[in-house]
């Protein structure tokens, strides 16, 4: 255990060898171990400079390589400690406990360190911390409650000398350690310089400080004596000085006690102007909403006036109606708390409203039904007498109905029964006249077209079957089928005349249509869809009131809810306007397809002229939603089926023709795809409709080159090769005079053919003129491959130059342009007249005949060399043989 004396110099040790550098300042330090048996270290309380100190709890070891040197080892914050157990009250008890973030025990080596160290502790964590204090457990109320213990060690003789300090400086001048200054270091070295011996005798050296230190209390004494008078004096001034502080001390009490009873007077004061200034307020808003509801529900005795006696024939008498109705309107649908609608007057003022808006409601009824049923009555009755192709403008039941598009506008919002109930009069009185007017335009449309036509076609709205039974079935332009055999006919004008036709009509129909459209969605406001789909739109109901409230909520938590997608609502409004319009103008589309179909059974070829008309009319639409866009797009449908039937057929016929006895070479279908491929490219040139044809060319003309296929083989007279040969180029004419860019591959295609068919009639039927001079050839051929040379040959017996001359003379000019002479009538016979291909194949024939005579000289040549061996005739002769034959027929 260390020494007394090591102990007590420990503090000063520490402050100046650890702390002093840091600029903390130790206030108390004790020497624990944790075990008997090992080395000692030290707790300290440690503290920063002012302004703001940080009180600290640290533990200090000593190195163990360099003696006298010292390490912090570890750091608490007072507000760390959770509780100090001291173990015992007893004095002599060494042991205490700190609970931190575990429990650590100690024993201390010295009492007093141990008693000082737990008072300062204490003292420091009743001063520094805020929050929650450590407990001290099993440790002597005096250490905690009384001055720390190196003052009541030191104190009572300090006291008697300066009883004047302050009680709380002393304990801190006790607890804390103050470094020497330069003076009192100088002093001690000073006492130590004159007391040489006291390094040899301490005894001697400890003696003159207590003679000394003897002689300073004695002259202490003294002069404390010294000042007894003056002490006493003073102490009776202070004793007056208190017997006069404690009177005025009685005063201010009193003072208090009648200032307390002025603060709860104010206090029951102010609290009453409170509630005063909040009932104020209260009637002052109550005052504003009832004023605001009054305002909101008042309409005034005019505007009542006018909707029990409304005048709706004269200008001035409806405009007062409709601006009572708004009014109405607006005092129904007024915006107030939900909680004010349950006041028995907002009640019967509602009530009141109630009755002002259905009397008003049955009046606007019955003058606008009326109304309509007079305008459908007074225009229905008027005799339509003009001849000319114009369908009536109603712009007159327009101007008069438009002063009454507010009361419309009016009866949608208030009371949806008699809105619907009155649409429906509307709808059903137009109609009829819309009806009518449609059915006499195209009447007069089929008049017209008729009497252009030829006298002899029946009335074109009776069926092909009830014709006569003489006159063909076969419809007109049939692909498949000769011309003899078809049906009759429509000439070029007559299509041309009803496509302009068509299209004034078309025209005439567009403007009546929208003009009609446009009216009834301003004046039904259509183009506005109701919020809810009760009979009346108003505030003032309880239950609406209830469900605005929840709906409100419900948008305030889900912010998708805050309406109908535009897409939606668009789609909603024009559904309501094409059914609107179906109930105007339900004849129309029927009256169109009708008006179509009856001309399609006549010449289907009108479904070209149709459907090209009607796409452009489609297409051309500013409005694609609108009822009359509608309405061609599903006439347009049905025309692109007949269309696409025409077709059908035509590509049908193609496919199940038959050839007769007196058949063409041309065939059929090839002959009359000319006409109808000029027609169509006539329609469908400028049309965004020609993609829709040029699929279909494909098809005609892929089936037309299989028909000829087939069908050459099946001719009765002409040969296979010459129905190849003139129809593959009647088809490759007439695709390169259309010049459509689709049927390029199809164009090639057809020349490939004509030229093989060319070629396979060539050698079918010029065959080899000189006959018996190529099969001696062939044999002189034969022997060459057996390894004979050919310089050889004349030497076989076969071959030799007097059989070859004996061949060649066969073979005169004469006999060679009688052969050819016959070939040419044999063409002649062949050819048709319409395709012009005589000359065509006489001279590809001429070029066969020739590279067979070159063939036979150089065989000649070859083979015979020297002997003078020739044909009798030359290829000048064979050029004047072939012109002398063509130019004699």
């Amino acid at each position: 255990m260390l020494s007394i004396g090591a102990l007590a110099n420990i503090k000063h040790t520490l402050q100046k060898e650890l702390f002093l550098a840091s600029g903390e300042r130790l206030l108390s330090v004790v020497t624990v171990v944790k075990k008997k048996d090992k080395k000692p270290c030290y707790l300290c309380v440690v503290t920063t400079a002012p302004p703001v100190p940080v009180i600290t709890l640290c533990l200090v070891k000593q190195s163990e390589q360099r003696d006298g040197e010292y390490k912090r080892k570890r750091s608490w914050q007072l507000d760390e400690i959770k509780w100090v157990d001291g173990r015992n009250e007893q004095f002599e008890t060494h042991e205490f406990d700190l609970q931190l973030e575990k429990v650590y025990k100690w024993y201390a080596l010295n009492l007093h360190e141990r008693q000082n160290f737990l008072a300062v502790l204490n003292r420091q964590v009743q001063k520094s911390v805020r929050g929650q204090r450590a407990e001290f457990r099993n440790v002597p109320s005096a250490w905690l409650s009384e001055k720390s213990p190196e003052k009541v060690a030191l104190g009572r003789a300090a006291q008697k000398a300066i009883q004047h300090t302050d009680d709380e400086e002393d304990e801190e001048e006790a607890q804390e350690f103050t470094a020497l200054t330069d003076k009192e270091a100088n002093e001690l070295g000073k006492l130590f310089s004159e007391c040489d011996f006291a390094i040899k005798d301490a005894e001697q050296f400890i003696e003159q400080l207590s003679r000394e230190l003897h002689d300073l209390d004695g002259a202490n004494i003294q002069s404390v004596l010294a000042s007894e008078q003056k002490v006493l004096k003073m102490m009776e001034h202070i004793d007056n000085a208190i017997s006069e502080a404690d009177k005025f001390e009685t005063r201010l009490d009193s003072y208090e006690d009648i200032l307390g009873h002025v603060k709860e007077t104010m206090e029951k004061i102010g609290g009453k102007n409170a509630m005063i200034e909040i009932a104020n307020n209260n009637n002052i808003k109550l005052m504003k909403e009832l004023n605001k509801v009054i305002s909101q529900l008042d309409l005034p005795h005019s505007q009542q006036q006018a909707l029990d006696e409304p005048d709706l024939k004269t200008t001035t008498g409806r405009k007062a109606a409709i601006a009572a109705a708004q009014c109405l309107q607006q005092a129904m649908n007024s915006d107030i708390d939900p909680a004010l609608l349950r006041l028995e007057a907002v009640q019967d003022q509602r009530k009141r409203f109630e009755k002002w808006k259905q009397k008003f409601s049955a009046t606007v009824s019955r003058f606008m039904n009326n109304l309509f049923i007079h305008l459908g009555n007074e225009i229905g009755d008027m005799p339509v007498t003009s001849t000319e192709l114009t369908l009536p403008n109603h712009s007159n039941v327009h101007r008069e109905l438009t002063p009454y598009t507010e009361l419309m506008h009016w009866t949608k919002a208030m009371d949806r029964k008699t809105y619907d109930g009155l649409m429906r009069v509307y709808t059903a009185s137009l109609s009829k006249i819309y009806e009518r007017d449609v059915r006499n335009f195209f009447n007069l449309a089929k008049m017209q077209v008729s009497e252009k036509l030829r006298s002899s076609r029946e009335d074109l709205d009776m069926s092909t079957s009830s014709r006569k039974s003489a006159v063909s079935t076969i419809p007109y332009g049939t692909l498949g089928i000769n011309r003899e055999q078809w049906g009759p006919g429509v000439e070029s004008a007559d299509r041309i005349r009803f496509d302009a036709l068509l299209e004034k009509v078309l025209a005439e129909l567009e403007p009546i249509a929208l003009q009609e459209q446009l009216f009834c969605i301003n004046f039904f406001q259509m183009d506005v869809i109701s919020p809810t789909t009760k009979n009346t739109q108003t505030t003032l109901e309880m239950e609406k009131a209830v469900d605005m409230s929840q709906s409100v909520l419900a948008g305030a938590v889900s912010p998708s809810a805050e309406g109908v997608p535009q897409k939606r609502i668009d789609r909603q409004i024009n559904e309501d306007v094409r059914k609107l319009m179906m109930g105007l103008f339900g004849c129309l589309e029927p009256e169109l397809v009708s008006f179509i179909q009856s001309f399609e059974r006549v010449d289907s070829f009108y479904s070209l002229y149709v459907l090209v008309r009607l796409t452009q009319h489609v297409m051309s639409a500013q409005d694609t939603h609108s009822f009359l866009s509608m309405t061609f797009a599903s006439a347009l449908v049905q025309v692109k089926r007949n269309f696409d039937r025409f077709m059908q057929q035509q590509l049908q016929s193609i496919r199940e023709a038959k050839l007769h006895k007196r058949s063409k070479a041309i065939l059929p279908y090839v002959e009359n795809f000319e006409n109808f491929a000029q027609t169509a490219e006539g329609i469908f040139r400028k049309s965004d409709r020609r993609t829709d044809m040029e699929k279909w060319y494909l098809q005609l003309v892929n089936a037309i080159f299989e028909g000829i296929h087939l069908h050459s083989q099946e001719h009765p007279k002409t040969p296979s090769q010459v129905v190849r040969m003139e129809n593959y180029h009647h088809m490759y004419a007439l695709l390169a005079q259309l010049k459509v860019p689709g049927l390029d591959a199809l164009k090639k295609e057809a020349k490939t053919r004509y030229t093989e068919a060319l070629k396979a009639y060539v050698t079918q039927y010029f065959g080899r003129p000189l006959e018996k001079l190529n099969q001696f050839f062939e044999g002189v051929q034969q022997k060459v491959a057996q390894g004979v040379k050919e310089t050889e040959i004349s030497y076989q017996m076969a071959f030799s130059k007097q059989e070859l001359r004996k061949v060649i003379s066969q073979y005169p000019a004469r006999e060679v342009k009688k052969g050819l002479e016959n070939l040419y009538k044999k063409v002649e016979k062949h050819l048709s007249e319409e395709e012009n291909l005589l000359q065509v194949v006489w001279r590809a024939m001429q070029e066969e005949f020739i590279a067979q005579y070159n063939y036979l000289e150089e065989r000649i040549q070859k083979c015979y060399a020297g002997a003078m061996i020739n044909l009798e005739f030359n290829i000048q002769d064979i050029l004047n043989f072939f012109s002398d034959i063509a130019r004699s027929h």
